[in-house]
């Protein structure tokens, strides 16, 4: 069973609930297009399972029949509370790694560029983490800890940290010393100074502790929430690349094969002389901080929502009901074409050739969904695609008149 997927009806009822909250308490958390942002590297992050293959499953499976001890019984209670706790400690140093070391966190930075902080922040994920991440947790499988039970509790512990990500809960009192929570987990979502790379635990918060990487929430430093270097849009291509761009024109810019390969071990940021010298990365200036929001239409927006939504059909429907390599690639190319061009509707990018674009990824969508899906899952796709065409059309009259 996909925990995963499960869980995912009740995180979006959270997040209605928090938008909800929020609003009544004259304090809401919540931008659409900063939310859409985070959503859709969400959705993207579930869809990349249509398309790539699990490298580390395949060494998962070597160690266990080659190099692990016996397995653990699956059917044993402290098999899971070794799992649970193991797995936890495992990810703290990914989690740890993957803020000093520039490859890990090239995969990891886009969990971090919403300068808001809610529960749509908790779904930013990365689609590139299945690259390397996979490496940190073979201790488990050394130990011989069965598959389907590394699988759950690694599920739980992502579902656990679905909830940390909120401004309405403050401090928890002795929680705070065993638990990762809203608090500590805020000041990790931090660019401040004082807050900057700390509190990396998953559940337990006592790994910061051991391991001096602790920082309590102040109340004199509110948090600033974003990276030092934004990346200023709200495309997923963008989000999900940026560092590794960044890297590889860092190294093209190296004079020697030593600043190259620290390129990738040094901590996020720092570049060699002469890349620093050719293409320089300015960092933001916190005292002059505002977060990116660049104007939108009432219509536009409405129209970011619509695409969210059907976005998030298309994935429900791929959760639901198998499908092939080919629809897999064609599903995740769809979705990753609707992020792109929404985002640009978002940045106020409203060239004549968008609307053509995207009215033909609408129609597209609208016929595949009649050839490929069910009447009710057809119908579902067919109205907010429809639905997007008319807001397209809207959109379009508007430009005409104001012009």
């Amino acid at each position: 069973m996909d925990l995963i997927a499960v869980a995912t009806p009740f995180f979006l009822l959270a997040i209605a609930a928090e938008l909800v909250w929020g609003i009544k308490q004259k304090r809401n958390t919540y931008r659409l297009n900063d939310a859409f942002s985070s959503l859709m590297l969400g959705i993207l992050s579930q869809a990349r399972k249509l398309i790539t293959l699990g490298v580390g499953g395949a060494v998962y499976y070597w160690v266990t029949e080659t190099a692990s001890l016996s397995l653990l019984a699956s059917d044993d209670l402290m098999t899971w509370v070794i799992a649970f706790v193991v797995y936890d400690f495992c990810y703290y140093w990914l989690h740890r790694m993957g803020h000093e070391w520039q490859l890990l966190w090239a995969a990891h930075v886009a969990h971090h560029q919403s300068e808001d902080y809610n529960l749509s922040t908790a779904l930013r994920q990365t689609s590139t983490g299945f690259l390397l991440g996979w490496v940190f947790y073979l201790p488990l499988f050394v130990l011989g800890v069965p598959a389907e039970v590394v699988v759950t509790v690694g599920a739980l512990n992502l579902i656990y940290q679905f909830w940390v990500h909120t401004q309405h809960i403050p401090e928890l009192g002795p929680l705070e010393w065993v638990l990762v929570t809203p608090s500590n987990h805020r000041v990790h979502h931090a660019q401040n100074d004082c807050y900057l790379d700390r509190n990396y635990g998953g559940v337990f918060i006592f790994w910061d502790r051991l391991f001096g990487t602790y920082q309590r929430e102040l109340e004199s430093v509110p948090c600033i929430y974003g990276i030092r270097g934004p990346i200023r849009s709200w495309n997923p291509v963008v989000a999900l690349t940026h560092v590794y761009r960044d890297m590889w024109r860092d190294m093209r810019h190296s004079a020697s094969w030593q600043a190259r390969l620290k390129v990738l071990f040094a901590r996020p940021g720092w570049q060699p002389a002469e890349a620093a010298r050719i293409d320089p990365r300015p960092k933001s200036d916190l005292r002059h901080f505002e977060r990116f929001d660049p104007p939108t239409t009432q219509w536009v927006r409405y129209y970011a929502g619509s695409q969210l939504l059907l976005a998030t059909i298309l994935l429900i429907f791929t959760q639901l009901n198998p499908v092939g390599i080919a629809l897999g690639w064609g599903v995740w190319a769809f979705l990753l074409l609707t992020g792109v061009t929404t985002a640009w509707w978002l940045e106020d990018r409203a060239e004549h050739w968008l609307r053509i674009v995207d009215l033909a990824r609408l129609a597209l969508l609208a016929a595949a969904a009649q050839a490929f899906t069910g009447i009710a899952w057809g119908f579902a796709i067919a109205l907010v695609s429809g639905v997007g065409v008319l807001l397209l059309l809207v959109m379009s009259q508007q430009h005409s008149t104001s012009a």
